[in-house]
């Protein structure tokens, strides 16, 4: 399984992260590359706790379901994100990049953390259950613009 821990996973990643730019057009979905960047810095402050969110009421709070889309099932293209993981503010390409690879390092360096922060849609999920999902999150909006 590929996390964010693994410093080959999570090198792998980052540099597939190098390939984004202003113009990159996504395969699917609304977020143009600034927002999808932008989304992604949201989604690591709020595995280290710094961006606080409200719990959904959804199925996926709930084990096994929890487990099932940590882990195993495949993302949906095009699914609906959360209103507060939709940033206002405006950063460049650039600044945004620089804050993940930063905010990334920053969450890997976590690994052995006992404390994470619960996450809005699946509730409390352990440093483990983080550092795949950072991992399958940042992956699935990379293939999304075609990296």
């Amino acid at each position: 399984m590929k996390t964010i821990f693994d410093p080959e996973s999570r090198d792998r990643l980052l540099s597939r992260l190098d390939g984004v730019t202003a113009e990159t057009r996504p395969r699917w979905g609304k977020m143009n590359a600034e927002q999808m960047l932008a989304h992604l810095v949201e989604a690591m402050r709020m595995g280290l706790g710094e961006f606080p969110t409200r719990p959904k009421r959804m199925i996926t709070r709930y084990p096994p379901f929890r487990q099932l889309f940590v882990y195993w099932l495949p993302w949906p293209k095009g699914a609906p994100t959360a209103r507060e993981l939709l940033p206002s503010d405006r950063r460049s390409v650039d600044d945004s990049k620089r804050e993940i690879v930063r905010l990334v390092n920053a969450l890997a360096g976590r690994q052995s953390a006992k404390e994470w922060p619960d996450h809005p849609a699946f509730g409390k999920l352990s440093g483990r259950g983080w550092g795949v999902l950072g991992w399958r999150h940042i992956d699935h909006h990379l293939r999304q613009f075609g990296l």
